[in-house]
């Protein structure tokens, strides 16, 4: 039996779907919008069933789960993918964020624990904040990142606890850089570039990236990982209880291409997906983001490699072809 939390949306609904290719459709999807903005993300997908994330954390906390839910999973193999967070970057009630990402975590990953369940949870590049301390996701230099802005400092509340409590040898923290693909339409401004320049293409025919306001960086130079949600989830579910090989590999990982990319070169992938030449404005920076604004980011995954993940990472260029052609352009989710 699988558990997702945060299985309707972008990443949570995508796991589900690489889980529904591996045969597996005992999946309980836990959130809080399955007949709202999140729904089209599940209409294609196969599972059980779906509990509202406030009434699942009282079933943890209560230990109040059916018997029947007890007989056909936990003791066994159960994975537990805790995606579910307030994943806004711009997010600044602490109080909120520490409730959702950090909280609700610490239950969730007790609970998983008691109950032999394999515990998967997300955590963020954001922890890395400017990379003074570099971005290797060594268990050595966790305690001594600084975070940029509020919802990375609750990852790393979480990732410190995880530390402390000795817990990084009995599951599975997943540092998620610059995710982008189908599913992810429901986000709002925290969508990804390639989903909002598709549209502002279409309309505009030009798409606006920030100035920069560091001399060593160009306009349009400022480098982060960016990463196809496909490649995402398989790095993700290599870690299920069912893989013989990922379920024997506890620990803190990186989940990233391995590449630090120019926003420039993603705005010519994304016009060449289209067909068009690249017209690109340079605007200003929003106040409230200057000061915890990532320059450069780069998922080192050499652990996730010597952990044994073999698989390449799709190019950025024929990932942003295959969401722009393949989905964006065709008003499709993913589906089996």
């Amino acid at each position: 039996m699988k558990i997702i939390t945060g299985g309707a949306g972008f990443i949570g609904s995508a796991i589900c779907w690489r889980l529904n290719q591996l045969g597996f459709e005992d999946i309980i999807i836990v959130d809080s919008d399955r007949e709202g903005a999140k729904k089209s993300n599940l209409e294609h997908l196969k599972f059980s069933e779906f509990i509202d994330k406030d009434s699942f954390l009282d079933k943890i906390r209560n230990n109040s789960f059916s018997p029947s839910l007890l007989e056909r999973g936990l003791g066994g193999e159960v994975t537990i993918y805790h995606m579910g967070a307030c994943s806004s970057t711009t997010e600044t009630d602490m109080d909120y964020l520490k409730k959702n990402n950090y909280e609700y975590s610490r239950y969730l990953a007790g609970w998983a624990l008691n109950n032999n369940a394999r515990f998967i949870y997300a955590s963020s590049g954001a922890t890395y904040g400017d990379g003074s301390f570099g971005f290797s996701d060594d268990p050595s230099m966790i305690l001594k990142l600084k975070p940029l802005n509020k919802y990375g400092l609750s990852k790393q509340m979480f990732d410190i606890w995880v530390m402390e409590n000795n817990l990084a040898e009995k599951v599975v923290g997943l540092k998620y850089f610059n995710v982008f693909g189908p599913n992810e339409y429901h986000k709002g401004e925290m969508r990804s570039m390639v989903c909002k320049a598709y549209h502002q293409i279409r309309k505009t025919g030009k798409m606006d990236l920030f100035r920069s306001y560091k001399p060593e960086y160009e306009n349009g130079e400022q480098k982060r990982d960016f990463i196809y949600v496909e490649d995402a989830v398989d790095m993700t579910v290599f870690f299920d209880a069912s893989n013989p090989v990922g379920k024997n590999r506890p620990g803190i990982f990186n989940i990233g291409s391995g590449n630090a990319y120019t926003w420039n070169r993603l705005a010519d992938s994304i016009f060449k997906a289209l067909n068009m030449e690249p017209c690109i404005e340079y605007v200003e920076m929003p106040e409230n983001i200057k000061n915890q604004y990532q320059y450069f980011s780069y998922a080192d995954i050499s652990r996730l490699r010597t952990a044994g993940y073999e698989k390449e990472v799709m190019s950025l260029e024929d990932s942003v072809s295959d969401y722009i052609v393949n989905y964006l352009s065709k008003d499709r989710y993913l589906s089996l």
